[in-house]
């Protein structure tokens, strides 16, 4: 069974709420989406969005009632920490965490949509490169770009990849990327309706690391 649908995004309200213990639960199998990556360097992705997971987790775990979605989460700390607020809290981590999932989500759609390096299309560095320059570059220094130009230059094979996806079976390419899509619907659907609530809170920050 594939890596990514056995642990499946659920379908929004009409409202698109993100049900926070619901997104805990999904959100907490994607770290391991990076070790399908091979280079060491995407490690730092999976440590920090664990680590944005844990901070959101603890946030939630005080007061489940209290914090049944999303929004509820950054409204509460709005309020809470007027001052300080959005670059603190739950609040803080869910932004980052969001760009590390709109990493994996536009790197899934790019091979979805078949782009490709027509001189090598066994490789995936298209598809990781433009990932990273929409979903985290304008948030990275120099420094931090420097080392992921160089895990750009180590992403593996796509059939390696799509192999690692589908938990080490050989399956057809064709196959693993129709579970690619299917995986999609309802993950693009959840990363857009927290980007949309962040605009809507006027809570983004642009500031880089």
């Amino acid at each position: 069974m594939s890596l990514l649908l056995d642990n499946q995004f659920t379908e929004l309200p009409p409202d698109k709420s993100v049900d926070t213990k619901i997104f805990l639960e999904a959100v907490s199998h994607l770290p391991s989406f990076f070790d399908c990556l091979g280079s060491t360097v995407f490690s730092v992705i999976k440590s920090d969005i664990n680590g944005n997971i844990m901070k959101i987790t603890a946030v939630y775990n005080k007061d489940p009632a209290k914090y049944a979605t999303l929004q509820d989460i950054l409204e509460a700390e709005r309020e809470a920490h007027a001052a300080e607020w959005p670059k603190v809290g739950a609040t803080l981590a869910l932004m980052w965490l969001k760009r590390g999932l709109r990493f994996i989500q536009i790197l899934l759609q790019s091979l979805a949509d078949g782009e490709r390096d027509e001189n090598n299309p066994n490789l995936i560095k298209v598809n990781v490169t433009k990932a990273y320059e929409q979903a985290l570059k304008k948030y990275h220094g120099w420094l931090v770009q420097k080392i992921f130009n160089a895990a750009l230059i180590a992403a593996p094979y796509k059939s390696n990849f799509l192999k690692a996806l589908s938990k080490g079976e050989e399956v057809k390419e064709e196959d693993c990327l129709a579970n690619v899509r299917q995986f999609l619907v309802n993950y693009t659907a959840t990363v857009d309706a927290i980007y949309e609530m962040y605009t809507n809170l006027n809570a983004e920050l642009d500031y880089t690391v």
